[in-house]
């Protein structure tokens, strides 16, 4: 991750196209002694939209950053018919992570954020079973269990106790690293396009039990990963990242699930990183990744 010393805000925007609307907003933040380190637009001419990110040092900016958001909403949202988002730099995401028995993406996410990769909080682990509890004793990080029962009668007192840990902790978004659980409505629309999840995806693809081997059985030549934004249609949200690797006649369903699993930190990664160098902006069902 590229870091920048000073503080920085960074704004995302989305409007229908219309001309002049890089000037107006990059006039704005100049006038005001911004000086802009980043910009990256993009136009969907399908659609008629345009997207930008942009981000520019605070040093010497004349607005207080309090003040910010209310500015650019009276100055530019309403005129150009802008949805917006605004970061500060100096902020830190807090990232809760959610588990249940498969411990390899969780080791990859607590190895990046301890090593420093990451300039992001974990103020909590949460799980279903007791099983990782090891790991996050590890990297010092609070584990809290709830058990779901089979018939899923406590799932919404469950689910109610982790949304008061998480708005205790004020977390700012959730990555489900090999969850095995749904997540209800609830949840979905009390963190909307902020609960990040992984999934090992075929081409073709392969449901229910023993991916791997179904996919051994058909002796499929690719085998990929998706890490997408959890909405309300089961693995049907905004994609954020995929990878695909190689396989072929001589891996076997235990090799092709050890490639699976590799392939699955490295995207739920990536995915994790744009999430935290606010790079993802989502419009409709689908993701604009800036660089």
């Amino acid at each position: 991750m590229n870091k920048i010393s000073k503080p920085t805000a960074i704004l995302l925007l989305h409007c229908p196209d219309t001309q002049g609307i890089i000037s107006e907003v990059t006039k704005f933040i100049t006038d005001n002694q911004g000086n802009i380190v980043h910009l990256d637009q993009y136009v969907d001419y399908e659609d008629g939209m345009f997207f930008m990110r942009l981000e520019w040092d605070l040093e010497k900016f004349v607005i207080p950053r309090e003040k910010l958001h209310d500015y650019f909403e009276t100055l530019y949202a309403q005129r150009y018919q802008m949805e917006f988002q605004l970061y500060f730099s100096d902020e830190k995401p807090r990232m809760a992570i959610f588990v249940s028995k498969m411990s390899h993406c969780l080791y990859d996410l607590l190895a990046r954020y301890k090593s420093g990769e990451w300039d992001v909080d974990i103020p909590c682990i949460v799980s279903n079973h007791e099983d990782l509890r090891y790991v996050a004793e590890q990297f010092q990080i609070p584990y809290y269990v709830w058990s779901i029962k089979k018939d899923h009668s406590n799932k919404d007192e469950v689910e109610q106790a982790e949304m008061q840990l998480l708005k205790k902790e004020k977390v700012s978004f959730i990555v489900l690293a090999r969850y095995m659980q749904i997540i209800t409505d609830e949840m979905i629309k009390a963190y909307p396009n902020r609960i990040i999840n992984i999934h090992h995806s075929f081409l073709p693809a392969f449901v229910g039990a023993r991916p791997y081997y179904q996919a051994w059985e058909r002796g499929v030549k690719i085998i990929g990963a998706t890490s997408h934004y959890v909405t309300a249609e089961l693995d049907a949200g905004p994609i954020i990242e995929q990878d695909v690797v190689r396989v072929s006649h001589k891996d076997t369903p235990a090799s092709m699930a050890l490639k699976g699993k590799d392939l699955e930190k490295i995207v739920l990664s990536r995915a994790v990183t744009k999430q935290i160098e606010h790079k993802i902006l989502t419009y409709h069902n689908k993701t604009i990744i800036f660089s």
